[in-house]
């Protein structure tokens, strides 16, 4: 892992021209458009092309689809190379830029430059962290103070995961999966949930949870810490943080917490469910927190219309709704199972799940299973790798045998060309199609809706 911030990691205007490998994540590809629109000169590269090569290619960045050293044409020492954790440390420009003494940065590191000079709200949690700062930027920006951003999914309303505000705010998903959170130090900060994931890289459940104490820790003793309380991992971390000395706020969908559900009364969110909330009073506290008027936040949240892969909606064919969702952690899975339900009404909720991650399915893979009982068709796939070298004894069908429904509702189709087939094979008019997962299956969607006789049939 990359993931040590030099004392000295210069601010932005000063690393010279910049190279990304991995530059079509949803990291990197964020740093990439901070760094353009701060007038820095970007190049990368990527596995393959995407439509975020194509939109980063269109905003001034040089990018390539594979991996060769002749990617950094006559970058030399005074430049810097960004690299994903997903890299390996024997990728060509890797090694190349290591060869011409170039300054090398983990994704922290990056983010830690431009987060330079200030003033940063960073968001953390196991989930809902992307969208609590989706909504939070979204409030911000209609409360007049315009912040820079950056976030894992991209905004539907502007259609990017980063932009440069005019503001001294910056707003940062603060991501915990190989510990980069730990290299920010933030104004403030939002902590929606702990509960353990990530094991491939933390040890164990009680280093997880100790991280986000490192984290919070970080905090400007002149800061702010939000903590949605409904979540025990975050209630305890509430406590301790406030012990410390350090401004606390709680907020809860019951009573009993600083901000509770009357703060948005009349406020109609985008979505239903709990979970979303959730988010929307932690984004609201934060806000307060840093000056907005809370008649413009909850305007704000009411403006918001999602974030891609968030229960977004993909269109409507054949009378069947389809929603594609980044939920791959059963306590996320709970909670999209609950909106879906919400917004089929009457209709059946038929579910595509492709687990995420080997260590993940093997650990949680069963509680997936039991979690998507809440559905009422269900397609499993096989595990989507990411990172991981496959394991015959963890696939799919370890998720699928988990599923409390009877056999005839519950199929396990490994390959995912199978899966839009099936779904349409289960779905009826006034149902609703969801797909759910960190990987590939967000493709699946938009082949449901051609079978289905849709706009792209």
């Amino acid at each position: 892992m990359r993931l040590d911030v030099p004392a000295d990691v210069p601010p932005a205007d000063r690393l010279g021209r910049v190279h990304l490998v991995g530059i079509g994540g949803a990291g990197l590809s964020g740093i990439a458009r901070l760094l353009l629109a701060r007038g820095v000169e970007v190049s990368g590269s990527d596995g393959h092309p995407s439509a975020t090569l194509d939109a980063l290619r269109t905003a001034g960045a040089v990018v390539h689809a594979g991996h060769d050293a002749a990617h950094l044409g006559d970058l030399g020492p005074g430049d810097t190379l960004v690299v994903s954790a997903a890299i390996p440390e024997g990728n060509p420009e890797y090694v190349e830029a290591g060869l011409r003494g170039m300054r090398v940065l983990s994704r922290a590191a990056a983010m830690a430059s431009l987060m330079a000079g200030f003033r940063v709200v960073a968001v953390a949690g196991t989930h809902g962290k992307t969208t609590t700062t989706s909504l939070l930027t979204v409030a911000l920006q209609w409360s007049g103070l315009d912040p820079s951003y950056t976030i894992g999914g991209d905004l539907s309303a502007t259609g990017v995961n980063a932009a440069q505000g005019s503001g001294d705010l910056f707003v940062a998903e603060a991501d915990e999966s190989d510990g980069a959170f730990l290299a920010y130090r933030p104004f403030g900060a939002v902590v929606t949930n702990v509960e353990a994931d990530h094991l491939d890289h933390w040890a164990d459940e009680a280093a997880y949870a100790q991280a986000f104490d490192v984290f919070a820790g970080h905090v400007d003793p002149d800061g702010f810490l939000v903590a949605c309380i409904d979540d025990p991992g975050a209630a305890a971390l509430a406590a301790r943080a406030s012990g410390w000395g350090l401004r606390v706020v709680t907020v809860s969908t019951r009573p009993g917490a600083d901000v509770g559900p009357e703060a948005l009364d009349g406020v109609t969110l985008w979505s239903p469910g709990e979970h979303f909330l959730t988010d929307a009073l932690a984004a609201y506290a934060a806000g307060v927190e840093l000056g907005a008027a809370p008649d413009d936040l909850r305007q704000g949240l009411a403006s918001y219309t999602g974030t891609k892969r968030r229960m977004e909606p993909k269109g409507e064919a054949g009378g069947v709704r389809v929603y594609d969702s980044y939920a791959h952690h059963p306590t996320e899975i709970t909670g999209d199972l609950a909106s879906g339900r919400a917004l089929v009404g009457e209709g059946r909720l038929v579910v595509a799940f492709q687990p995420h991650l080997v260590s993940r399915t093997r650990t949680l893979g069963a509680a997936m299973g039991v979690a998507l009982g809440a559905a009422d068709e269900v397609v499993v796939c096989d595990v989507y790798l990411a990172r991981e070298e496959r394991d015959p004894a963890v696939t799919g069908e370890l998720v699928a045998a988990a599923v409390p429904l009877p056999p005839e509702r519950v199929a396990f189709v490994a390959d995912l060309d199978d899966v839009p087939a099936e779904l349409v094979a289960r779905a009826r008019p006034g149902d609703l199609v969801l797909t759910l997962g960190a990987g590939s299956v967000t493709e699946v969607g938009p082949r449901v809706l051609a079978l289905l006789g849709g706009p792209d049939a």
